[in-house]
């Protein structure tokens, strides 16, 4: 467990340091919620309606955009070759990667995503909805990013390849996401959006073990 908690802290430093943490996914994350009612009109009532979807899209994209830096730099100088031979197993080396890149870039979104939500004209009470549906769901979004980060180590163009990867597997996220969200401003009687949320809690557990493992089998063929 300390040999794992210092692979975190260790990722949490290197994302900060070679600029794939949060900074620039909050930054996008605000440029593309602030297009959106330039493009819409003055439509609040439009705004409302598309909110979720936007909000759940942007987060989407602001996530993808630094996922091409998560194994890049210890690829680059050999630190990647050192780590597999060291007393962590690669599941696990994974998984540190998952949770500190959702440290440093899905836990900033996830607190950005009310005040932006506000622009969206999204009521109040629907921030609650909002901010737990993304506590869920954007685990899954690290978690499986980090399996296709490693299968784009080494490969030139990785970002481009890693949104070929990983784009269809956000898409359960995504409308779960929405559909959770959405219930919460439009009020819709019965639990669609718990059933919504639960479904979206069952991705996240998925991708919990689907993600290390397909990872580490990724960093496992290009070692040889």
């Amino acid at each position: 467990m300390t040999a794992f908690l210092t692979l975190v802290l260790r990722d949490i430093r290197l994302a900060t340091r070679v600029g794939g943490g949060g900074g620039m996914a909050v930054f996008f994350f605000l440029i593309v919620l602030s297009i959106v009612p330039l493009g819409v009109g003055p439509d609040l009532n439009l705004l409302t309606r598309i909110a979720p979807g936007m909000l759940w899209v942007a987060l989407l994209l602001s996530v993808l955009l630094t996922l091409d830096r998560l194994f890049q730099a210890d690829q680059e100088d050999g630190t990647l070759d050192l780590l597999s031979l060291g007393p962590v197993s690669l599941e696990l080396q994974v998984l540190a990667k998952a949770l500190s890149h959702w440290l440093t870039t899905g836990l900033p979104l996830i607190l950005a995503a009310p005040m932006l939500g506000l622009m969206l004209n999204l009521p109040i009470s629907s921030m609650w909805p909002l901010v737990l549906s993304m506590a869920v769901g954007s685990p899954a979004l690290s978690l499986l990013g980090a399996a296709g980060a490693a299968l784009a180590v080494g490969v030139r163009r990785g970002g481009l390849l890693i949104s070929l990867l990983v784009l269809p597997l956000y898409v359960p996220i995504l409308i779960f996401g929405v559909s959770a969200t959405r219930n919460a401003v439009i009020s819709a009687p019965g639990d669609l959006g718990d059933r919504s949320l639960m479904l979206l809690g069952a991705v996240t557990l998925i991708s919990l073990v689907v993600g290390p493992i397909g990872g580490a089998a990724a960093l496992r063929a290009n070692f040889k």
